[in-house]
């Protein structure tokens, strides 16, 4: 369990291979200091991601302003964005599987044919 403020639900795992992620960026940019490690950064990317906490109450809890959470938060999600395949990897994938669950969310809306609700 990873605590600030509140607490997250992801392993320390999480944390440490996330911090390790940004590090990377950080050092091909030679950026000399900031105002949170890549530890905490990766800890508020966390925070933002899996409980949904807004920027100001990132700002607040991390001592830092809403701009630095935004920014922070943008380069965390673009290093978990290179570590997603294309699209074209996955389409390869699927194609050598038996078969393939996609996940969805079913929304309710107003539409009603036949008595009988869309989702």
């Amino acid at each position: 369990m990873l605590v600030y403020p509140s607490s997250i639900d992801l392993s320390s795992r999480t944390l440490r291979c996330l911090t390790g992620r940004l590090a990377v960026p950080r050092g091909e940019i030679g950026t000399r200091w900031r105002r949170l490690t890549a530890g905490r950064q990766a800890l508020l990317a966390l925070a933002h991601l899996r409980c949904g906490d807004t920027y100001a109450q990132l700002a607040a809890g991390f001592g830092i302003g809403i701009a630095t959470v935004y920014r922070y938060i943008r380069e965390a999600v673009e290093v978990l964005a290179g570590l997603a395949p294309t699209l074209a990897e996955v389409m390869h994938i699927a194609r050598t599987k038996a078969f393939v669950i996609l996940d969805g969310t079913l929304l309710p809306i107003d539409r009603i044919a036949a008595d009988r609700p869309f989702c």
